[in-house]
């Protein structure tokens, strides 16, 4: 009895090491694990947030195509509302499941962002349905889709913690005289 209490000491201490090893393995491996999780959803929701951007601005497009139809933008590939009629609508359905998983994935903040700058969107194809001939208010219309698409963007690297990025404006030659 007397080997087993000198012994004591030296087993309480293995004991206590082999304790200490797994509770820091343990604590690693689940730190890990959560970076690791952490990062697949950034990945995950970066991905939707793109596919979303990339429909609605699909639209955007098609609506700058039909406003160089209708005299109001400068566009250089006008498109006549007959013939863009088809692609809106493509445009139009693929926003729906874009919009859902972003309704999933997305945080409040991007959410709502994108619900302004979709809005918008909807504004412009319904200016161009009416057949509107107004050059101001359409500049005025592709403004605001501007500052709203910068708005989502903004949103987005907050949401992703990504740094600041282009505000996607930049100057267009004036268009060419005849």
């Amino acid at each position: 009895m007397v080997e087993f209490v000198q012994q004591l000491p030296a087993l309480i201490g293995v004991i206590v090491g082999a304790l200490g090893s797994y509770l820091a393995i343990t604590r690693g491996d689940r730190a890990r694990f959560q970076r690791e999780q952490a990062a697949r959803w950034d990945e995950r929701r970066l991905a939707v947030y793109g596919d979303y951007a990339r429909v609605v601005k699909q639209a955007v497009t098609l609506t700058y195509r039909v406003a160089a139809h209708l005299g109001n933008d400068p566009h250089p590939h006008p498109l006549t509302p007959e013939e863009a009629a088809p692609h809106l609508a493509e445009a139009s359905i693929a926003r729906d499941p874009a919009g859902e998983a972003l309704l999933m994935l997305g945080t409040p903040d991007v959410v709502d962002k994108a619900r302004v700058w979709v809005l918008t969107v909807v504004e412009m194809e319904r200016f161009l349905r009416a057949g509107t001939h107004d050059p101001d208010a359409w500049s005025a219309l592709l403004d605001r889709q501007r500052t709203t698409r910068e708005g989502y963007y903004q949103a987005v690297r907050r949401d992703l913690a990504l740094p600041p990025g282009h505000s996607g404006r930049w100057r267009m030659p004036p268009p060419e005289s005849a």
